[in-house]
């Protein structure tokens, strides 16, 4: 198993790292100006949209997207280290064209849609034209076992009409949004529980289609994003919008939630990098009780704790990735189950650390730390809480030792 870096990902570090010193962390600032003085905070905010054409121009762009027609034609683990270093900054994906849920709505539709279905919105989608939003999460039922969504799609016709209540449908308050990829039941007797469920694409200003309220997380809007509790309320779609056939949905669901788990876990270790690297420049700064805190032992030993911490997460995605390259996602569950409990578990204790060493700053908007925290806190949500996926490794660990012997 070698993890170097192949010529054409390091010639694409290099690049992307040096678009983020010169184009990305000198931005912050313009951006949270931008952001948070606009009269409408759901606008796209212009710093965003300055840089994505600087990105375009210089080949950084979809470099998510394995299919070389789209981008660099990457596999997962040549991708994750390009994704640990867009994490670092929580809205530089974006300018590169590969914030979530756009990837895996980008990749579902590239592989699961009708040439019809790739041309009105893959193709805008692949140029930043557009943006897109996925509703699965429904908040009347538990949502970690997706057998018990309860939205409907029912054939009438020459349509399917969509019936039902989302919420965390993430994207949906960017004006720019104008396809939701929505999961919901259309076979509520099939014996097979895992095919009741098909993907339908709906246009975002379908009749029926209510945005009802954009949820909070821990406090924040996350304007201009968002994550949009939905109503669907006789939503009537042409029965060419169905997402790779009936009973699809499962399949779709599992084929996008693997790759873009990669992606959460790379980036939230990018924020626990960041995190780190303000910790330590901290820790030479301050000098509380007449000594740096880089010379006091809580600071070194949380410092040397989080290298370990970080670097052996960065390794569990990295064996992740390759192992989904090279044996597919599902080959791959438990790996992927093990990152996901992992890598934001890793960056919530991380950035603790670093805000308890900022003090009050720490908690305060002026060095994002509490943003960082937010993000890492809600990914231990986010694709399935940790509890789901410790109960999947736990159970594939014990049938590899059914009738005491390793299988």
């Amino acid at each position: 198993m070698d993890f170097s870096y192949a010529e054409k990902v390091q010639a694409l570090r290099a690049r992307l790292l040096a678009f983020m010193d010169a184009e990305i962390y000198s931005n912050e600032r313009t951006y949270a100006a931008e952001r948070d003085r606009a009269p409408d905070r759901w606008q796209p905010v212009p710093v965003i949209e300055r840089l994505k054409a600087k990105a375009r121009n210089e080949g950084l762009w979809n470099l998510f997207s394995p299919n070389p027609a789209h981008g660099p034609g990457l596999a997962n683990h040549e991708y994750a280290p390009l994704a640990e270093i867009m994490g670092r900054v929580p809205w530089a994906s974006e300018v590169f064209n590969c914030s979530a849920p756009d990837t895996g709505n980008m990749e579902v539709l590239d592989r699961f849609g009708t040439a019809e279905q790739k041309e009105r919105w893959l193709a805008p989608l692949l140029a930043g034209e557009i943006r897109s939003c996925f509703a699965m999460t429904e908040p009347d039922i538990a949502s970690s076992d997706a057998t018990n969504i309860r939205a409907r799609i029912r054939r009438e016709g020459a349509d399917y009409v969509v019936d039902g209540r989302k919420w965390w449908t993430s994207g949906a308050g960017d004006p720019r949004c104008r396809l939701i990829i929505l999961m919901g039941k259309t076979a509520l007797d099939h014996p097979d529980k895992y095919r009741q469920q098909s993907m339908v694409l709906i246009p975002r200003d379908s009749a029926g289609v209510t945005i009802r309220r954009m949820l909070p997380v821990l406090g924040a809007d996350d304007a201009p994003h968002g994550h949009a509790e939905i109503g669907f309320e006789g939503v009537r779609v042409s029965a060419g919008n169905i997402l790779g056939g009936e009973g699809m949905g499962f399949e779709i669901a599992q084929a996008r939630l693997g790759p873009g788990r990669i992606h959460h876990c790379m980036r939230v270790i990018g924020l626990a990098e960041r995190a780190l690297e303000l910790m330590c420049r901290r820790a030479h700064e301050r000098a509380p009780f007449g000594k740096p805190l880089a010379e006091q032992g809580v600071a070194i030993e949380r410092i040397a704790e989080a290298r370990i911490l970080i670097d052996q997460a960065r390794l569990l995605v990295l064996n992740a990735a390759w192992t989904m390259d090279v044996a597919g996602a599902k080959a791959a569950r438990r790996e992927i189950a093990m990152i996901k409990v992992a890598a934001p578990s890793m960056a919530c204790r991380v950035i603790d650390w670093a805000i308890q060493m900022f003090g009050g700053a720490g908690v305060t908007d002026d060095f994002g730390l509490a943003e960082m925290w937010r993000i890492a806190r809600a990914l231990r949500i986010l694709d399935g809480p940790d509890e789901v996926h410790r109960n999947q490794i736990g159970r594939m660990e014990l049938r590899r030792w059914r009738g005491g012997c390793a299988a």
